[in-house]
């Protein structure tokens, strides 16, 4: 397990496989790229289910290993960048990042990880990219970039501070209330995000409490037992030592 929390850390710079993590990356370079005026985020993106691979292959996902489910039924016809983006975080939808992936480019993801300052994590495929997998090309996070990446977030560094702004407000609207959230009272604002695969579990994001400053918690697991509920354990561990 690593964690990164408020000025401390445990092997907070191990990489784990990223699983939906790699998801808060692409967010911010969707909105570095509003911000240079190069992507309209109003604008409408095409819905289809072929991608092409790092490889240079093609590949599609799978619509029963996705927790969303509005996008697919817009196969075919088109969405605008922004309801894509928030059914990427808010539902984890595999088929919006892979749309908004191939949209933004890989290059811009890796921007926003170096703007954060983030040194080990890496997003180097798409979702169900397996030719990719098999190349041995893999998409990783440490708990210490996460907890970066958020705290850009926080600051309004990361992208101007309207669109890291509008990035928390999504971040905070998670239809999947789960591990981190559960470490802080209910109608506490928590804008983050988590994900898994068997055996991984990860989660971070911004704790807002109403009566001390916001805090970044940043939490890796891979091959711990019931991840979730130490996930909890440690958002509930920094909530009581929040002041």
């Amino acid at each position: 397990m690593s964690v990164a929390l408020a000025g401390e850390a445990r092997l907070a710079d191990v990489p784990h496989y990223a699983a939906s993590m790699m998801k808060v990356p692409v967010f911010v370079a969707l909105h570095r790229a509003a911000d240079a005026g190069t992507l309209d985020l109003d604008g409408p993106v095409p819905v289809a289910n072929t991608f092409t691979s790092a490889t240079g292959s093609s590949y599609s996902c799978d619509p029963g290993y996705d927790n969303e489910h509005d996008v697919w039924d817009r196969l075919g016809s088109a969405a605008p960048a922004r309801w894509l983006a928030r059914r990427m975080i808010v539902r984890s939808g595999n088929l919006a990042t892979n749309l908004l992936l191939a949209l933004v480019g890989l290059p811009a993801v890796a921007e926003a990880w170096r703007v954060a300052g983030a040194t080990r994590s890496v997003t180097g495929r798409g979702i169900e990219d397996a030719a990719a997998e098999a190349a041995g090309i893999t998409n990783t996070v440490t708990a210490a970039d996460l907890a970066l990446l958020f705290g850009g977030l926080l600051a309004g560094t990361v992208a101007s501070p309207a669109a890291c702004a509008e990035m928390l407000d999504v971040l905070a609207g998670q239809e999947l209330r789960e591990d981190l959230a559960l470490g802080v009272p209910a109608g506490v604002r928590v804008a983050y995000k988590s994900g898994w695969v068997d055996g991984v579990r990860h989660s971070a994001g911004v704790v807002l409490p109403p009566d001390a400053p916001p805090y970044v918690v940043a939490v890796c697991t891979t091959g711990v037992p019931d991840a979730a509920a130490v996930i909890a354990h440690v958002s509930r561990t920094a909530w009581e030592e929040r002041q």
